[in-house]
């Protein structure tokens, strides 16, 4: 399967894994490893005065503090484990006791999901959370996503396991860049995120069609970082019958800035007879495809064109 279908495929399974990411299930598995901030509920039927409606946050030191029971080291430890503990410390005064816990708010294993994710934000992990399972809890990809994804990671939690793990410049943090079709793929570089990490989408390289096409808009280009003129014509679905296909331009920024530009003349005609070579998109490029009959109004100047362009809608389809 190609590449874009890939990513693709990737961005639509992702969105449909979470259809409710900002309010996550309560409930936690057994081995959960609870930490500071984690607050829980206790359901204990023969302490209901002391335990109905009330939750108990795990503190910065680590310490749980319940009452009857006692102070506990609850940090580091799983549910399951807190749990049997609790039950020990009650059989004293309970013949049986019975005693389920559950985590209330999960506050220990923050991740950061930041870029062009459906919802950039601070996650929980609740547990082991691969890089594909953690951009599923965000959301999935936006449209307009890039083709890698960076993880950070503080070196007090060892270097991230991927080869071309560098470290940042200030030497603190190791720092992974991994395509996102090898996450897909359920290669090594679908790593273990841990708490504290930093996950980062950036958004993908675009060039605009504008003017006389049948689908005018941004197109994002693939991961070989290439996209030509006539590639871009068929992505924008061909020229309208009335194009001036000879009069075509390329709008390029100058390099070093943020709104000159360069202007490129391009006679798609001859491009697409194959009589000129094909002429390759940079980033940000604008390829603009004027009306034969000159009533493109709106698009007399460079200005117009711009505005025009960063105003349509992305589309993530690549060649």
């Amino acid at each position: 399967m190609p590449f874009p279908c890939l990513l693709a495929a990737l961005a639509l399974f992702l969105s449909a894994q979470q259809p409710d990411t900002l309010n996550p299930p309560a409930a936690a598995p057994t081995n959960y490893v609870l930490g500071p901030g984690d607050q829980i509920t206790l359901t204990i039927p023969a302490l209901t005065a002391e335990f109905s409606d009330k939750t108990f946050r795990v503190e910065t030191s680590g310490d749980l503090a319940l009452p009857v029971v006692g102070t506990l080291h609850a940090s580091g430890r799983t549910v399951q484990s807190l749990q049997d503990d609790i039950k020990d410390h009650l059989r004293p005064i309970l013949q049986s006791p019975d005693v389920v816990l559950t985590v209330a708010e999960f506050a220990s294993q923050p991740v950061s999901v930041l870029g062009a994710v459906t919802q950039p934000g601070i996650r929980q992990l609740q547990g082991h959370k691969t890089l594909f399972e953690v951009l599923s809890l965000s959301g999935g990809l936006r449209i307009d996503a890039g083709t890698t994804v960076e993880i950070t990671r503080d070196l007090k939690l060892n270097p991230i396991p991927v080869p071309n793990a560098k470290l940042s410049s200030t030497g603190q943090f190791s720092v992974a860049v991994v395509k996102l079709k090898n996450v897909m793929n359920a290669s090594e570089e679908n790593i273990t995120i841990l708490p504290g990490d930093t996950v980062f989408v950036p958004k993908a390289d675009i060039a605009y069609a504008v003017g006389s096409v049948a689908k005018p808009g941004g197109y994002t280009i693939g991961e070989d970082g290439l996209l030509s003129a006539l590639q871009m014509v068929s992505l924008a679905g061909g020229v309208e019958r009335t194009a001036a296909t000879d009069k075509a331009k390329i709008l390029r920024l100058v390099p070093g800035s943020t709104s000159s530009r360069t202007e490129i003349p391009v006679d798609i005609k001859r491009l697409m007879a194959g009589k000129t070579p094909d002429i390759a998109l940079q980033p940000n490029d604008i390829l603009f495809i004027p009306n034969s009959g000159a009533k493109s109004a709106g698009f007399r100047t460079i200005e117009a064109i711009v505005t025009a362009a960063t105003g349509l809608a992305i589309y993530g389809a690549r060649l």
